[in-house]
C-alpha cells in the first residue's frame, strides 16, 4: 500500500483539529505533522494499521469480553490483524491469543496458547489450536472472540489431560467447561 503524505504544520493542526481528523478518518488523507520545520508525527487512517473489520464489530467484541469479566490487551500483529491477548495468573497458567484475521467475522479467528508442547495434537501447522465447534463450524452471525476464548480454555483442559495420559480426551470423557 502506497501512502501519499501531505505536509501539515503544527499550527494548522492546532487551529483546525476536528477538520483535519475528519479529513483523515473520512477522506483517507495522510499527513506528516511538522513543528519548527522538523517532521514530528504522522496522521493516517486507522485502516493503515487495522484489518478490514468494522470498528463497530471490534467494539462489540470488546464489550462482550468485558461483560464476561475478561480483560485483554489488544494489539495489531505484523500481518495487520487484531489480536486479543489474555492472561489471568490466578485463572490461566497459559497465555491465550485470539487473532481476528482479515475478513473476520466471515473468517474464523485463530487461537494460540503458550506454553504448549510442540508435539501437542489438535493444532494447525502454525501452532493455532484446532478447536472443534469453532473453527470447523464457525458461524459469523453467532460466534465471537469470547466464544473462541471459551473454546480455547476447553482445549487447554483437554491438553492438560493429554499431558498426563498422552490420550486426547473426547468431549464426553472430560469435564471441560
Amino acid at each position: 500500500m502506497t501512502i501519499d503524505f501531505t505536509r501539515l504544520p503544527m499550527t494548522e493542526l492546532r487551529n483546525r483539529p476536528g477538520e483535519i481528523l475528519d479529513r483523515v478518518a473520512d477522506g483517507g488523507e495522510s499527513f506528516v505533522v511538522e513543528r519548527n520545520g522538523h517532521q514530528k508525527a504522522c496522521l493516517v487512517p486507522l485502516s493503515v494499521f487495522l484489518p478490514d473489520i468494522s470498528p463497530a464489530r471490534i467494539a462489540d467484541e470488546l464489550e462482550e469480553l468485558e461483560k464476561a469479566g475478561e480483560s485483554s490487551r489488544t494489539t495489531v500483529t505484523p500481518e495487520r490483524e487484531i489480536a486479543f491477548k489474555f492472561r489471568q495468573a490466578d485463572r490461566d497458567p497459559y497465555d491465550i491469543m485470539v487473532v481476528l484475521p482479515h475478513g473476520y467475522p466471515n473468517v474464523c479467528p485463530r487461537v494460540y496458547a503458550e506454553p504448549v508442547a510442540s508435539d501437542a495434537p489438535h493444532r494447525f501447522s502454525d501452532g493455532a489450536l484446532c478447536i472443534f465447534g469453532v473453527t470447523h463450524s464457525w458461524n459469523p452471525g453467532k460466534h465471537t472472540a469470547w466464544v473462541a476464548l471459551s473454546s480455547a480454555r476447553q482445549w487447554l483442559t483437554r491438553y492438560e489431560s493429554w499431558l498426563k495420559s498422552r490420550d486426547w480426551p473426547t468431549p464426553e470423557t472430560t469435564d471441560a467447561p
